[in-house]
């Protein structure tokens, strides 16, 4: 098991990576967030957890419109130079990771991967 900090580093040392972030989804309050880039520093990342939680609550609510009964995993926002992956917890309900990914750098599977173990792996 792995608090918040370390989630967070280990996140953040996924290839390409270059901002990380932990936010509940129901508040728009971020727990943490963590950056190696002033590209995405940890100020833009604590809005982008306030914004990406109305995203959530939006595809929670298309999905519950078109009665579809399996939950969201994850959420991927696709920039020209930029992946934005949103991993909804399942260990911890209402928690939820937002992973900033240099798009030349990332791997889109692995990170995917990689951030499903780490959430796991979280104790709030």
């Amino acid at each position: 098991m792995t608090d918040i900090r370390q989630s967070l580093q280990a996140a953040l040392d996924i290839d390409g990576t270059i901002g990380v972030a932990l936010g509940d989804w129901n508040t728009g309050f971020s727990l943490g967030q963590a950056s190696t880039s002033n590209v995405f520093p940890e100020s833009k990342l604590e809005t982008a957890i306030a914004l990406n939680s109305e995203v959530i609550k939006a595809k929670n609510r298309a999905r519950e419109g078109l009665a579809l009964s399996a939950e969201i995993e994850d959420i991927l926002i696709t920039l020209k130079d930029q992946y934005h992956l949103i991993r909804i917890a399942e260990t911890t309900p209402g928690v939820f990771f937002y992973l900033v990914m240099d798009r030349a750098k990332a791997n889109l599977g692995l990170a995917r991967i990689k951030l499903r173990s780490i959430e796991k792996d979280l104790q709030i």
